[in-house]
């Protein structure tokens, strides 16, 4: 991991089980499948769901400041504590409580490299014991938008010609697969991708046990290979903001992109939005032209 621009973002699941008494480090797991905590988590570990705990029930946003200080206040975390993040799914979840903690300011997040599955392919012991944690002391900044791009940025982004990535599927990208087969609630009414996008599916960020590749590699995938520029704006998304946020974690910290933003709004917004252009295919292609009076959208 010394290779990596920022490597102290990334702990070993040894570095974890030597800290699991520590109080000053908080481990917490984000998963998409929530049984999986109650079947068993780190010893000592809290659970943060991101629909239950960082979603506003009443607008699509997240919680505001004052419910992140209480989240955070809830978990036994303060401001000076350290938060190791692990989960399911080459830790995707994880990534994207990681980049809601970074939304607001949370100073030392950290992910535990290769997630779940390197804890148990580590002969790790697991636990079901309920954890209440000591309350922590939370005083949150404003949501940070240097690291988030809303839909109308991401049409100036894209009519600007910038750095994009869509990390979804092929088939999604393509504009064969409306919906992930399993989420049939988060789909669009047209498929495609944003004009101008280079895809880049999310697991090719990470090796089979879960934990990322090499610096080389993604290295290759992204600067050698789509000549991506570490300076130059670049835009992530996929259909509803966590698989990119992913992508936001490795370009940001393991490769030190300088100014990348996570779309949360995704595919789900875009791909049911009026009057926002699309581009099907296997080729990123250029801005669709303007419906005439005379023909639809």
């Amino acid at each position: 991991m010394a290779d990596y621009v920022h490597p102290e973002v990334l702990v070993s699941t040894a570095w974890v089980a030597d800290h699991l008494s520590d109080p000053n480090v908080r481990i917490v797991e984000s998963d998409e499948d929530r049984a999986l905590y109650t079947m068993g988590h780190v010893p000592g570990a809290v659970e943060i769901d991101w629909a239950v705990d960082l979603q506003c029930p009443l607008v699509r946003d997240y919680i505001d400041r004052a419910a992140f200080e209480k989240l955070c206040a809830d978990k036994g975390i303060s401001n000076d504590t350290t938060v190791v993040f692990y989960g399911d799914k080459n830790n995707w979840w994880a990534c994207y409580a990681f980049w809601v903690f970074k939304l607001y300011g949370h100073a030392d997040c950290r992910i535990m490299n290769g997630g779940r599955k390197r804890w148990e392919l580590d002969g790790r012991p697991w636990s079901t014991d309920r954890v209440s944690p000591p309350a922590g002391r939370y005083t949150a900044s404003e949501q940070d938008g240097s690291i988030r791009a809303l839909r109308d940025e991401v049409l100036k982004h894209c009519k600007a010609g910038k750095q994009l990535l869509d990390v979804r599927s092929p088939e999604e990208y393509r504009g064969e697969r409306m919906h992930m087969p399993d989420y049939p609630n988060e789909g669009a009414v047209r498929g495609g991708h944003i004009p101008g996008a280079r895809n880049v599916p999310w697991p090719w960020n990470c090796n089979d046990d879960g934990t990322f590749k090499p610096v080389r590699e993604l290295e290759k995938l992204y600067i050698k290979e789509l000549g991506m520029k570490r300076r130059s704006p670049t835009v992530a998304y996929c259909r509803i903001g966590e698989r990119s946020s992913l992508t936001w974690f490795v370009l940001t910290y393991l490769l030190g992109f300088g100014n990348v933003k996570n779309y949360d709004g995704s595919w789900l917004e875009w791909g049911n939005a009026v009057r926002v252009p699309i581009a099907k295919g296997a080729e990123p292609g250029g801005m669709a032209p303007a419906a005439t009076s005379a023909g639809h959208a």
